[in-house]
């Protein structure tokens, strides 16, 4: 960050990079990379995958200074300038230098231009408006550079202001501070947030979805969290009360044990009370279906997991629900438990997560026909009922075992429909 500059970046010097760079600086025309790529670059917050880039070109030139570099070109959103070159598999965004003419909390109708500093003033923070040339030097109309050295994250110029042009920017605020801010997060920046709240709800479900999860995961998420919480935004995200104290004792464990967050162990932690709020909340927050279904497990109440639940037991959970459910139940029952998240019964049941393998059940439905089971529900049901019984003895019985015990069904089966 000394050097303000991003050419040792590893993002910068790939040559997707630089042909979207040499692509788009030419005929008079400028293009920078801009917002997270150069802002983690200066932070050397780990690899970037995606690179934005800003440019003076109007969208119809984007496409055509591609088309002639030999680039494919989209219009992801040409209405707001955006149109998306693809280099080598990889997508870059490219916008044109814009400012806002209208809002409605939601969308914004542009005006295209070729100013720096009008662009960065209708960006949302002062670190997401930082610019990095074709030579990789860092340029930061507003501040961005000291925010980012102090671990700020503030609002450019009037918080309230920047929330009602799109009010996606009030949960924008606490996962960027969760992530960068190094103190306390800025004052002015939750009081807007507070005194703007209900624009939260002329959001989708689907954009709030996206920045809940990431916040939940988020470095400092438990004091967003609180803070969220406390005024009154969480209630407005998930239609109820909160779990909060089992939230924070699940991301106590979790970096105990140094495991990486899981936004939908940390969403149940935070959200479920019974059975039944698993099916709201998925309806409320539009979960994918994996995301859904896998939420609904974890408020099963059945098979019970604890960690004396003894080997047996926990191996059972383990082969019916598999291993990342599993360790989903186990943590959350763990932060319900309120024991340490240095307790060794607990770990030794996570750590069973880790090392167990799934056993093979050794009998299928062509073993009990050649039994003489007709094939239909009866054989899938005695299949069922003979794994049942696999399991429950701890997996030891064997393949001639289980047989006999399918045999002597079939065999009772056969005499009672003699009898008849």
């Amino acid at each position: 960050m000394e050097s303000f500059s991003v050419a040792a970046a590893d993002w910068f010097f790939r040559p997707a990079t630089q042909a979207v760079f040499a692509s788009l600086n030419r005929e008079g025309f400028e293009a920078r990379a801009v917002g997270g790529a150069v802002r983690n670059a200066l932070l050397r917050a780990g690899a970037v995958s995606e690179v934005d880039f800003a440019t003076t070109a109007t969208p119809g030139e984007v496409i055509r200074l591609a088309a002639e570099a030999g680039i494919r070109a989209y219009p992801s959103g040409i209405e707001h300038g955006t149109v998306t070159l693809v280099v080598e598999g990889n997508p870059f965004e490219v916008t044109t230098l814009r400012r806002d003419i209208s809002t409605d909390g939601r969308h914004a109708v542009v005006a295209f231009g070729n100013d720096w500093a009008l662009d960065a003033g209708r960006r949302d923070f002062t670190i997401n408006a930082l610019y990095a040339d074709i030579m990789g030097r860092v340029h930061d109309p507003l501040g961005g550079l000291d925010d980012l050295r102090a671990g700020r994250v503030r609002f450019i110029r009037d918080a309230g202001e920047r929330i009602r042009e799109d009010y996606l920017r009030i949960l924008r605020f606490f996962r960027f501070s969760a992530d960068y801010a190094a103190g306390e997060f800025d004052r002015e920046g939750i009081e807007a947030a507070i005194r703007e709240r209900l624009g939260l709800l002329r959001l989708s479900r689907e954009r709030i979805r996206m920045e809940l999860l990431r916040i939940l995961v988020a470095r400092r998420a438990p004091e967003a969290i609180e803070i969220m919480d406390e005024s009154g935004l969480l209630l407005l995200l998930l239609g109820g009360t909160s779990r909060r104290a089992r939230f924070d004792r699940l991301c106590r464990i979790e970096e105990a044990l140094n495991l990486a967050p899981d936004p939908i162990f940390r969403l149940a932690a935070l959200s479920l009370f019974v059975e039944e709020d698993a099916a709201r909340i998925a309806e409320r927050l539009r979960l994918s279906s994996r995301e859904s279904e896998d939420l609904l497990r974890l408020s099963a109440l059945e098979p019970q997991i604890a960690a004396h639940s003894g080997r047996r037991a926990l191996e059972a959970c383990l082969y019916r629900i598999g291993p990342r459910l599993y360790l989903g139940r186990l943590l959350l029952t763990w932060a319900g438990a309120r024991d340490s998240p240095e307790d060794p019964h607990w770990r030794s049941a996570v750590e069973l997560a880790h090392r167990w393998q799934r056993p093979l059940f050794p009998v299928g439905g062509a073993d009990l026909i050649a039994l003489g089971w007709e094939p239909g529900p009866a054989l899938g049901e005695a299949l069922k009922r003979l794994e049942g019984l696999w399991v429950e003895g701890g997996f030891a019985a064997s393949k001639k075992d289980l047989l006999n015990i399918a045999a002597s069904w079939h065999d009772s089966k056969a005499n009672t429909n003699h009898g008849e």
